[in-house]
């Protein structure tokens, strides 16, 4: 790989990281799993509760960014054209009527999609096409979306009321779903700085479209060995219900591993944290430390594990846990 892309690489993470440090207090972890999203062509989906700053992560993200922004207010009544847009009777200029389409609000390059879980499936499903083809099609014509694409969609954990699950093949289009905290008390005194004060943060503009795409470049080119690929592949494996390699609390209470995506999900964010480690290839603890955020959506817990609390984070410590033991046995 050409040196002088990797140093540029992480410079314009860095740059990136920091002119979203003024605005977003905190937070570190959250903001590095959505930047691994946007450079490795994926979408990130923020769960937490009302007020942690998910809405101004997204919109910061977007004034850092010299790209097109959209948001999106998911509500029960929002419908699939109001998402993609529709085609309108309009009059040319001869006078006759004809249809025209005017575009929706996923016409951007960043979208955010606020509360989706507030929109009913059929809603929902309007985002899939554009997610996984860059695409929308309307009354049988394809429209391609400008690059870089990602969405970044929020949810509301505690609030069932009113609320529409997303299905499992839409959560699956999502690279990463991140979990936001709540913050520290130092962090809730320097929000308060920040927000109650006379100065308004600014940030200004340091990564293009093309320069985008050009990380996403880089981070494809770096290697990764047939060993550290393999570990992969098993702790995808593990995640499903007696296969070889599973653990017992995934035989216990798992009713569906992770799809393929998952496994790609693992390789590309590895690769992006191995770059800003200075490291020219992948590593086991690349893949490990990305592991809860590209799997916990795509585990499905059976009756049992639900009834239990079991939580999804729990099954993937386990089995990264069982794989690492191994390895030590194998390399002793």
């Amino acid at each position: 790989m050409d040196e002088s892309a990797v140093i540029q690489f992480k410079n314009n993470f860095a740059r990136v990281r920091a002119e979203v440090g003024k605005v977003i207090v905190g937070h570190q972890d959250i903001v590095d799993g959505v930047l691994i999203c946007l450079l490795s062509g994926g979408h990130a989906l923020l769960e937490g509760v009302p007020g942690l700053g998910k809405t101004l992560l997204v919109r910061t993200l977007s004034q850092v960014l010299d790209l097109s922004f959209n948001r999106v207010q998911f509500t029960p009544d929002l419908m699939p054209a109001d998402i993609t847009g529709t085609n309108i009777l309009m009059e040319n200029a001869e006078g006759r009527k004809i249809f025209q389409f005017q575009r929706g609000p996923v016409f951007a390059q960043i979208v955010l999609a606020d509360e989706i879980n507030r929109a009913t499936p059929k809603t929902q499903s309007a985002m899939l096409e554009a997610m996984q083809e860059h695409a929308v099609t309307v009354a049988g014509i394809q429209h391609q979306l400008e690059e870089p694409f990602f969405v970044l969609a929020t949810q509301n954990p505690i609030e069932m009321e009113g609320t529409y699950p997303l299905p499992e093949a839409q959560m699956d289009r999502f690279l990463f779903k991140l979990i936001v905290p709540s913050p520290t008390l130092a962090e809730l005194s320097a929000i308060l700085d920040r927000t109650t004060g006379t100065e308004t943060p600014t940030v200004e503009k340091v990564l293009t479209g093309p320069e985008v795409m050009l990380m996403r470049q880089v981070a494809r080119e770096v290697p990764v060995a047939s060993h550290v690929r393999e570990y992969a592949v098993r702790i995808i494996l593990a995640t499903h219900p007696r296969s070889e390699t599973a653990p017992d609390i995934t035989n216990q209470f798992v009713r569906f591993g992770a799809s393929p995506r998952g496994a790609q999900a693992l390789i590309k964010a590895a690769k992006i944290r191995a770059l800003l480690d200075g490291r020219y290839n992948v590593a086991f603890d690349d893949i490990s430390a990305v592991a809860p955020a590209a799997l916990r959506h795509r585990i499905i817990l059976n009756f049992e594990g639900e009834a239990e609390g079991i939580g999804t984070d729990a099954v993937i410590r386990e089995i990264l846990n069982k794989l690492t033991a191994q390895i030590a046995r194998v390399q002793a």
